[in-house]
């Protein structure tokens, strides 16, 4: 089934990574808030979180999470560590309800059981890693016709993203800034598995180091790792918690497993069955993500708490403003309303958005029509 002891130890580490992972994303999460609100936000261009100590607990307990997936591609393959990024994703959805007040609907708990069971599936069936005797065997796969294309193809896409895309739709698209985190990520994990591959081999006594390669995978994990860092930090202060972890694990993981069967041929020494159940695995976990990314802040709430949270505000402050900071409208009209400016909850006022409120002032009265939006 391909459950080998370097499988083993792969696993406990990849299940350890997640687990801080997803404890760093609500941790990081907290800290840009407090950074937030008394300095430039990330999501803005700001770097006022790197004074913030909540977040550098969060980063502290990222890095512990990478070190544990650094050392977990040294023993498994990447179809084996990479979708067990699902618990991460399960971790973080949790804690985000109960932390961040990032609701949890039935069906997203549904999603993070399909997510387990997805990861089982792989697990039960990842191949046996090809054993490599030198970095010097990982330059040369890194080096083949295939994966150079992969690399160029990824590099294109990146400078797009960055120079054309993030300075239009960055704000209002979480898939730019998580389209970023994950192309690199791909790259970064096939450096990391062969730097990981070289510190294993050197620990045993074949000194890995003394290879330019080793280096040159060295300095490409720590330039993809700061750019992953940069564009996650922007994701996580613009978007929902939970919604960025599906989607990053999703694009991540897809993009990870792509290179890797490229780069390392992980398919090559199983059959057509284990491919498949590998397969139907990957897609169960897909699956569960989309509940997860669908179902997000469904929890029990009133329509006006809805509209208020639409809008990004705390309901609580919602309720308590004063009449004149409010829009009169009939609830069908305030939906219709909502559905045509609503952009990654933040209220966008159209052009003559402020005219359009005047008059309606002027034509509504608070004995005739509900308070339900506020300015």
């Amino acid at each position: 089934m391909g459950v080998s002891v370097d499988n083993i130890r792969g696993l406990v580490l990849a299940l350890s990574s997640s687990l801080f992972i997803g404890s760093s994303f609500i941790v990081k999460k907290k800290g840009l808030k407090r950074a937030g609100a008394h300095g430039v936000r990330a999501g803005s261009g700001g770097f006022s979180y790197l004074y913030e100590p909540l977040w550098w607990v969060g980063m502290l307990t990222m890095i512990l999470g990478e070190a544990a997936n650094f050392a977990a591609y040294a023993f498994a393959p990447a179809i084996l560590v990479t979708p067990l990024g699902a618990l991460s994703i399960i971790v973080s959805a949790v804690l985000a309800h109960f932390f961040l007040n990032e609701k949890l609907h039935i069906f997203g708990i549904l999603g993070c059981v399909l997510c387990v069971v997805g990861s089982v599936s792989i697990v039960l069936h990842a191949p046996i890693e090809k054993n490599i005797e030198s970095v010097k065997e990982v330059w040369y796969l890194a080096t083949e016709p295939g994966f150079i294309v992969y690399f160029c193809v990824v590099m294109f896409l990146v400078v797009f993203l960055i120079f054309h895309l993030v300075p239009r739709y960055g704000q209002t698209n979480l898939v730019v800034y998580v389209g970023i985190c994950s192309l690199m990520g791909s790259l970064t994990v096939m450096s990391v598995k062969a730097v990981g591959i070289a510190l294993k081999l050197t620990l045993s006594g074949m000194n890995q180091f003394v290879y330019a390669q080793t280096w040159f995978f060295t300095v490409v994990v720590a330039i993809c790792c700061l750019m992953q860092m940069n564009y996650l930090n922007k994701a996580l202060d613009t978007f929902n918690t939970a919604v960025i972890s599906p989607v990053y694990y999703v694009m991540f993981t897809t993009l990870t497993i792509l290179a890797s069967m490229i780069m390392f041929k992980d398919w090559a020494s199983q059959n057509a069955s284990q491919m498949v159940t590998e397969i139907c695995g990957f897609v169960t976990i897909l699956s569960g993500t989309f509940l997860l990314h669908k179902t997000m802040d469904m929890g029990e709430s009133t329509p006006m708490e809805t509209i208020a949270l639409t809008i990004g505000i705390d309901p609580r402050e919602f309720f308590k403003a004063p009449p004149s900071l409010y829009l009169f409208f009939s609830i069908p009209q305030a939906l219709d309303l909502n559905l045509g400016f609503q952009l990654q909850s933040r209220w966008i006022a159209p052009a003559g958005f402020l005219d359009m409120v005047v008059s309606l002032r002027l034509l509504c009265s608070s004995s005739s029509c509900s308070p339900l939006i506020r300015l």
